[in-house]
């Protein structure tokens, strides 16, 4: 079998020394379409971490085949997702973790192809992710939204260091006391099932007109999690954050001061992140907005 295998995918396995998986990703996918009876169309592109191609399954029912490169563990996703039931989220058809596959609802373009005005997409995404939100308990195994601020709490001094310092100490250090707070904020009685990385190009159009998300983190956590993804979005509008993250609290009722701490933990470490990898201009554009709000 013949995959077109897009270049994002290809440097993100080449980088972490697993070129081997390149030459028996055919092979794999050759042998899940057989297991699911698919026919195998062409591979998306976006996204490093893992494959996805169009599939179409025996009924005509169209399809997408994803499968997880080497270290991206697919499990936490496929719980997420059933979980959801098709609800916030796109639709789990079946999951093989062994071979880290997922086959999954074929959804439409991109929010962000679809909804021209950035506001408007502000307020669909928070409606999307309230409908995927719901009470999740600590035998879900799922990383908490306190393991996360406490992973980000360690990686970011070094990753800052290894990107040449691509924003203040001030907005590091800014940064690290949101993630201590978050941290001890995380309560598992009140957690749910959060996204984790809700954005424009990962909410799909469905054939309702709806949106449903794509490519999910997968934590319980305080819906602020999300709400800060949501703030992060959009570097460079120019809009006033602080007001952006009231009409989200107001639109929710979730506190403001979790949103914001949340959506500078999200820009900061992404922007650091993206730095690091040379993933421009969004890291600068990040970096810049937060030292403005820094100082």
């Amino acid at each position: 079998m013949s995959l077109d295998i897009p270049d994002q995918v290809r440097r993100t396995v080449v980088s972490d020394g697993n070129d081997s998986w390149l030459d028996e990703l055919p092979g794999v996918v050759e042998s899940l379409a057989e297991d699911w009876s698919l026919v195998i169309g062409s591979s998306f592109a976006g996204g490093h971490a893992a494959l996805a191609v169009e599939a179409t399954l025996a009924d005509g029912t169209p399809a997408v085949l994803k499968v997880g490169v080497p270290g991206r563990d697919v499990g936490p996703e496929a719980t997420v997702m059933r979980l959801a039931d098709g609800e916030g989220c796109a639709r789990l058809l079946l999951e093989d973790l062994g071979r880290q596959a997922l086959l999954l609802e074929r959804l439409g373009a991109p929010m962000y192809d679809v909804v021209a005005d950035p506001a408007s997409r502000h307020d669909l995404l928070c409606d999307v992710a309230v409908r995927l939100w719901r009470p999740v308990g600590p035998d879900v195994e799922l990383r908490t939204g306190a393991m996360l601020a406490e992973q980000y709490a360690d990686r970011l001094p070094q990753l800052w260091e290894q990107a040449g310092r691509p924003c203040s100490p001030a907005t590091v250090a800014d940064a690290l006391d949101c993630m201590k707070r978050r941290r001890a904020a995380h309560d598992d009685r009140t957690a749910v099932l959060v996204h984790g990385d809700v954005h424009e190009m990962n909410a799909l159009q469905a054939s309702d007109g709806s949106y449903k998300l794509i490519d999910p983190t997968g934590l319980r956590a305080e819906p602020a999690c999300d709400l800060g993804t949501i703030v992060r979005c959009n570097p460079d509008l120019g809009d006033d954050l602080r007001a952006r993250t009231k009409h989200l609290a107001s639109r929710t009722g979730v506190d403001a001061t979790a949103i914001w701490e949340w959506g500078t933990i999200h820009r900061v470490f992404s922007g650091v992140y993206a730095s690091s990898i040379g993933f421009q201009p969004f890291g600068s554009r990040l970096l810049a907005e937060a030292d403005r709000l820094t100082a």
